[in-house]
């Protein structure tokens, strides 16, 4: 019986020396993960990155530093790796394979940030949806339209489609239409356009603006406009010029017109 309570305590010290050692292994591993953590996030702190690849960083450290504990202390215990490598493998790939769609996102996200079609606060068309940036997270794009809804675009679908960045340059040009009556000179309806675009203070001066006769009508004579202004005018120049050529055209009795027919009486 004596023989017995010998064996099991040994048997319950080489238990609790194994235990005793994962303990201390998981510990140490945990200790150096955090120096190494505090390191990394020290340097991308202070690094010119975006914000969203130093999210991607930190996160990536942290799983590698898990999947290298989880390793350390399996071969510090004994445990053989060739074994536990081959069903890593196995998990790794149901995983690619089931999750595919979400690790096309987050690589499309990483790859927004690095190439740069855009950055947060620029105003941008994708994938039909016209808005600002307001956020590139892991999985989503997400957009704040005109009309202030909030679109959220998977980054796979904004990697492959056409991104129009309306934000990239610093001067944009505002392209106009109108149309004016035959019976208007045409010396006098590019004057009149001209006028009105140089009574707006907005409108750069250099490169300079562009009145040109562009088309004939059944019913009009179309004349285009062309100006530059600051990216943040656009949409302030494009309505008020509308309604100052309403104006000018009005002081110079130039008519607007409009879809009519014309019938010449013959005589007999």
């Amino acid at each position: 019986m004596l023989e017995f309570f010998e064996i099991d305590a040994a048997w319950l010290m080489g238990k609790l020396g194994f235990i005793l050692k994962i303990v201390v292994v998981l510990i140490l591993c945990r200790i150096v993960a955090k120096i190494l953590t505090r390191l990394l996030d020290r340097i991308l702190d202070n690094s010119k990155l975006e914000p969203g690849i130093r999210q991607y960083a930190k996160r990536a450290n942290d799983v590698i530093l898990w999947v290298l504990t989880v390793f350390v202390t399996a071969q510090t215990v004994g445990i053989d790796l060739t074994s536990l490598v081959a069903i890593a493998s196995v998990i790794t790939l149901a995983l690619s394979l089931s999750l595919q769609n979400i690790f096309t996102s987050v690589f499309s996200g990483i790859t927004i940030l690095v190439t740069k079609p855009f950055v947060v606060g620029d105003f941008v068309e994708v994938a039909g949806v016209s808005g600002t940036v307001k956020a590139i997270n892991l999985m989503r794009t997400n957009l704040n339209t005109v009309d202030n809804q909030l679109v959220q675009i998977p980054n796979g679908d904004v990697v492959g489609a056409k991104i129009t960045n309306y934000s990239a340059e610093p001067l944009r040009r505002v392209d106009l239409t109108f149309s004016a009556s035959y019976d208007a000179p045409t010396d006098l309806v590019k004057q009149a356009l001209l006028e009105a675009i140089q009574a707006d203070p907005r409108i750069k001066s250099d490169p300079a603006p562009f009145v040109a006769l562009s088309k004939y009508n059944a019913n009009d004579i179309e004349y285009v406009t062309r100006s530059w202004v600051d990216n943040g005018d656009y949409w302030g120049v494009y309505f008020s010029l509308n309604e100052s050529v309403r104006e000018v055209f009005a002081k110079y009795g130039i008519q607007f017109s409009y879809p009519h027919t014309v019938v010449h009486m013959a005589e007999k």
